[in-house]
């Protein structure tokens, strides 16, 4: 059951917004499993030149969402993200599927996690993230990478059971990094 947490930045978040973007991303719910719990964060932004951003991150146990959309009509933002969500998840689920055909795993998945504690030590960490590794290959890695907008991504190797990292090189292609 997907709850929501939504804010706006320079815009008032009416009823009406509130139960559209409600009504929009409840039908992302099809996808998962009955028993999954999951706050959506949705943030909304206007800015001076009267464009909508709208940002809705969902950490799911085996996956995190992420999209943004930016558009001149606030619900139009809301389809466009909706939409890009749902072709995260059918992506995601199309290669997770065919994966595991391949490999025989029942089950690969990956547990992100956020916390966003601060720390203002003398190394100046300022976010630190705790993560659960799963197994799963390199491109199921480099697939979640994508998704997730980073530059680089923490696994665990499904052949080997070590801890490997995937990143994008500076040339766009992908570097894979296996611990000893």
């Amino acid at each position: 059951m997907l709850k929501f947490n939504i804010r706006g930045e320079n815009v008032e978040v009416t009823e009406s917004i509130r139960n559209y973007v409600v009504k929009r991303i409840s039908k992302l719910q099809k996808f998962f499993e009955d028993s999954v719990e999951a706050t959506a964060h949705v943030n909304l932004k206007v800015y001076p030149n009267r464009t909508y951003k709208v940002e809705v991150t969902i950490p799911l146990p085996y996956l995190t969402l992420r999209a943004e959309e930016t558009s001149n009509d606030m619900y139009g933002s809301v389809d466009l993200v909706t939409d890009k969500l749902e072709r995260q998840i059918r992506k995601y689920k199309t290669k997770v599927n065919r994966k595991s055909r391949e490999k025989g795993f029942k089950n690969l998945e990956f547990v992100p996690g956020d916390d966003d504690s601060t720390s203002t030590d003398d190394l100046k960490i300022v976010r630190t993230k705790q993560v659960s590794l799963k197994p799963m290959d390199p491109e199921e890695a480099v697939l979640q990478m994508d998704m997730l907008g980073h530059d680089f991504f923490v696994f665990q190797d499904a052949e080997t059971n070590g801890t490997s990292i995937v990143y994008r090189r500076k040339d766009g292609r992908y570097g894979l990094i296996e611990a000893e």
